[in-house]
Parts: structure tokens; sequence; C-alpha cells
């Protein structure tokens, strides 16, 4: 089986006539994995929870260490202090967006972001395939970052190869959502109230995305 696909196929296609065990969910980031102006219920990794139990996992609620924001350093730091058990069935990574608008080197993007992957990989026990990475969205295509389209697109394109390239030369799952955050100006209900940030809705897209196994623009 496709190693990209090896995380869903377990999760979601699993025997059914296995006894359930209840696993569990770290998810890794800054304010998109937080859910800036939106509600917790709409936060894209307790949606993808959701999807997970709608097709007979049993999962406790994400446990989320993200905040809007943050660099990779940042996060980097959140997850030493908190001292985690390295024992999760699902852990996910959604980084870089505050190193490239806070205008810091793509080099070092590159160093902290791999090391951030390991750490993912050794908190999922050491288990490449229960790790996935999701690209960063482009808020260039949002009334916040409309004016600077350009600009911001190009320089997180730049970001994603980083980070798409370290995901894939460790065997890890990469979801490509870049190409719906694109949709922000063109359909306004995907963009939340704030005018920067997704709404529920996008989140909803990017959960499909993962949950059918399709990488999109990215595979």
């Amino acid at each position: 089986m496709n190693r990209i696909l090896f995380l869903l196929a377990t999760f979601l296609f699993a025997d059914a006539n296995a006894m359930p065990t209840e696993q569990t969910y770290l998810a890794l980031g800054d304010s998109y994995t937080i859910g800036e102006s939106v509600t917790a219920q709409e936060r894209w990794p307790v949606q993808l929870v959701s999807a997970l139990r709608s097709n007979g996992r049993v999962f406790s609620d994400p446990l989320v260490i993200a905040k809007t924001g943050w660099r990779t350093d940042d996060l980097k730091a959140a997850i030493d202090k908190a001292q985690l058990k390295h024992d999760f069935e699902l852990v996910s990574l959604s980084i870089g967006v505050n190193n490239q608008y806070q205008g810091k080197s793509a080099d070092q993007y590159a160093v902290e972001f791999e090391d951030l992957l390991l750490t993912a990989i050794a908190l999922a026990k050491g288990v490449k395939g229960n790790v996935l990475v999701v690209s960063i969205p482009d808020y260039g295509y949002t009334p916040f970052g409309q004016r600077k389209q350009a600009e911001i697109t190009q320089a997180l394109d730049q970001f994603n190869a980083i980070n798409a390239r370290i995901t894939k030369k460790h065997g890890v799952m990469y979801f490509n959502i870049t190409d719906i955050s694109r949709l922000g100006l063109a359909q306004a209900d995907l963009v939340a109230a704030d005018g920067l940030h997704p709404s529920g809705k996008m989140y909803a897209l990017w959960v499909a995305r993962i949950a059918s196994g399709s990488l999109g623009s990215g595979k």
C-alpha cells in the first residue's frame, strides 16, 4: 500500500469487529490549528476527529498545542515545556506561516521544521505512518492579505516547497491544502469574520481532503 495512505487506511478501514480502543491525537501548530476566529467545534483537528469517529474509530478529543503567532521555534519550546509522553496514535503538524510573516529565514525554517517533524514522529511512538503534515495556507487570498497577494503567494510557495520536501524525505504523509485556501477571495464564506483566517467551512474542506486520502495538487 502506498505509504502516503497508510495512516488513513489504518484508522478509517480497520476491522470493524475489533474491540474499540480509544486512540489519542496530538495537533501541533499555530493559529490555523487552534482555529483563530472560529468555534472550538469548527477547528480542523476537532472536525478530523469527528470524521474519524464517524468511520468507526474511537478517538479522544484532540490535544492541541498551538497558538496564534507561533513560529517553529515557539512551537518547539511549547512542546518541550509540555513534557509529552511518546504515545500518540496520531500527530499532525502544520507550522510556518508566522516564520514567513515575521520575515524569518527560509533556510532557518527548513532546519527548525525538520526538527519538529522528527519530534512529531517520536511523539507518535516513533511510527512515521502515525504522522501527517498539512501545508501552509495562503493568506494572500484573504481580505487582509489581498493587497500583497503576489508577494505572499511567492513566499509561501517557497516555504511549502521546503516543508513538502522534508516531509516526503522522512516518509510522512503530506496534505496540500494551499489550493483550497486560495479560494478565499472568490468564496467569502471560506474566510472567518476577521478577514484573515479560514472559516469552519474551509476547515471542513481540509478535513474532507485528509479523510479521503487525496493530496490534491500536492499529489
